[in-house]
C-alpha cells in the first residue's frame, strides 16, 4: 500500500490516508492481497497517489467505468473523503447527458430532452424527497427514454417526424419487428400528444388487473413454518424471506432497511416500513434481534461510524443490491413476486386498506386496489360496525 499510494517516497498524500488505513483494516488480508493485484485497481490507486486525477466525485467519473472505481469510491466515501451521493441517480444523469449528446438533429434534441429531463427526471427527483433511487427506479427511467430515442430513429428512417406521424404509421410501427418498449412507447407517444409535439395519435394504456400467478396461501405458510425454524439457513435469508412473506415487501425495500427501521421496546420488536409502526411476532421478533446484532460486511472499512443497513452489500458503506437479495431468495426457495402477491392478497382480506397503506409504506391507491381484488368491502364492514355500537345498549 505504501508503495501504490506513497510512490518511490512511501509518503501517503493527506486526502488518501483515510483510504489506506481502510484498506489496512479489511480485515482479510488475503482478499485485500489478491484484490490490490489487479491491474485495473493498482492502476487506479497510482493515479490517485501522483494526483493525476484529484480526489472528487468528478474526477472518478471521468474514468472508465468499472468495478475497481466503484468499490474504491464507496470507500473514499465510507471513509469520510468524499461526500455521500445519490449513485444511481448520478449514473442516469451521465446517461442521460450522453443518450442527448448522440442526438444531432435539433427538433429530435428539443423533444428527447422535454421528455427524458424535464419529465422522467424531475419526477423522479420529487418522488425521491432527498432519499436515493434505487436500482428499478434508474433502470425504469433509462427504459423510457431508450423507448423514446428508438421510435424517433424509426421515424426518421421513414422519412417521418412526431409532427407527422398518423395513426396508421403508429399502428405500422407496433405491428412490426422494429417495435421495441412497446409499453413505454406508448407513454411517449401520450406524453408527446400532452405537450404538442405530435395530434391525433391513440396508444393505449395496458392496466394492471390483479396478481398473473394463482395465490398459493397454502404454500406461503409452509414456507413461513421453515425459515422461522430452519436453522440451516442464514439469519438475513430466513429475515428477508420472512418481511417477504408475512408483511409483502418487495426485495428492494427490504434491501435499504437500517437499524432505524427496528425498535425495539421493553420485551416486544417493531419495524417501521410505513408510517405506522408493526409490532413483530415471535420468534421472528427474536431473528430480528440477532440479525442487527451479528450483520457483518462483507468489505468492512476502517470507518468512523458503523454500517446501517440490516442487510450489508459487498461495497463498503452500501446496501445489498437488491438483485443480489432477491437471488437469494430464489436459492432458498422462494418466488419473490408470486409470493408477494400472495401476501398482498392475504392482507388485503384482513386489514382495511388505510391501514394497510400506513403499516406497509405502499401508496393508499395500490392498497385500496389490492383490497378490491380480494374482494374486502370495509365501507360496508364499518357502516356495519357502527350500527352495531348504535344498537348496543
Amino acid at each position: 500500500m505504501r508503495e501504490l499510494l506513497g510512490g518511490p517516497s512511501h509518503r501517503i498524500p493527506e486526502q488518501l490516508v483515510p483510504l489506506h488505513t481502510a484498506i489496512l483494516n479489511n480485515g482479510r488480508p488475503d482478499t485485500t492481497v489478491n484484490w490490490l493485484k489487479q491491474p485495473a485497481v493498482t492502476a487506479l490507486l497510482r493515479a490517485l497517489a501522483t494526483e493525476e486525477h484529484p480526489l472528487t466525485h468528478t474526477a472518478l467519473d471521468t474514468l472508465p467505468a468499472s468495478k475497481a472505481v466503484s468499490h474504491v469510491r464507496s470507500m473514499l466515501v465510507a471513509t469520510g473523503s468524499l461526500p455521500a451521493r445519490d449513485e444511481y441517480l448520478a449514473r442516469l444523469e451521465r446517461w442521460i447527458t450522453r443518450t442527448l449528446l448522440d442526438r444531432t438533429d435539433p427538433a429530435e434534441h428539443r423533444i428527447l430532452h422535454g421528455y427524458a429531463v424535464w419529465h422522467h427526471l424531475r419526477r423522479l427527483r420529487n418522488r425521491l424527497l432527498g432519499a436515493p433511487a434505487t436500482r428499478l427506479q434508474a433502470t425504469t427511467v433509462r427504459s423510457h427514454v431508450t423507448a423514446a430515442a428508438n421510435f424517433l430513429d424509426w421515424l426518421r428512417t421513414q422519412h417521418l417526424t412526431l409532427a407527422t406521424c398518423t395513426q396508421a404509421d403508429l399502428e405500422r410501427w407496433m405491428t412490426s419487428s422494429q417495435s421495441t418498449y412497446p409499453d413505454e412507447t406508448g407513454h411517449f407517444i401520450r406524453w408527446s400528444v400532452t405537450h404538442r409535439h405530435a395530434t391525433k395519435l391513440h396508444f393505449p394504456a395496458t392496466r394492471w388487473t390483479g396478481p398473473a400467478t394463482a395465490i398459493d396461501t397454502e404454500r406461503r405458510w409452509q414456507d413461513v413454518r421453515r425459515l422461522l425454524h430452519d436453522t440451516t439457513l442464514t439469519v438475513p435469508d430466513r429475515v428477508a424471506g420472512l418481511l417477504l412473506l408475512l408483511y409483502a415487501q418487495r426485495p428492494r425495500t427490504i434491501a435499504h432497511l437500517t437499524t432505524h427501521h427496528v425498535l425495539a421496546k421493553g420485551s416486544h420488536v417493531e419495524i417501521a416500513f410505513g408510517s405506522k409502526p408493526i409490532v413483530l411476532p415471535e420468534p421472528l421478533a427474536e431473528l430480528v434481534r440477532e440479525l442487527v446484532a451479528t450483520r457483518t460486511e462483507r468489505a468492512r472499512p476502517h470507518t468512523p461510524d458503523p454500517s446501517p443497513w440490516l442487510f450489508p452489500g459487498s461495497r463498503p458503506g452500501q446496501p445489498i443490491d437488491f438483485a443480489s437479495l432477491d437471488g437469494r431468495l430464489k436459492r432458498i426457495g422462494l418466488r419473490p413476486r408470486p409470493e408477494r402477491s400472495t401476501a398482498m392478497f392475504s392482507l388485503a382480506t384482513t386489514v382495511p386498506a388505510g391501514i394497510l397503506a400506513r403499516a406497509l409504506g405502499i401508496q393508499i391507491d395500490i392498497a385500496v386496489t389490492w383490497q378490491q381484488i380480494a374482494a374486502g368491502d370495509w365501507a360496508t364492514y364499518a357502516a356495519e360496525l357502527a350500527h352495531r355500537r348504535r344498537a348496543r345498549p
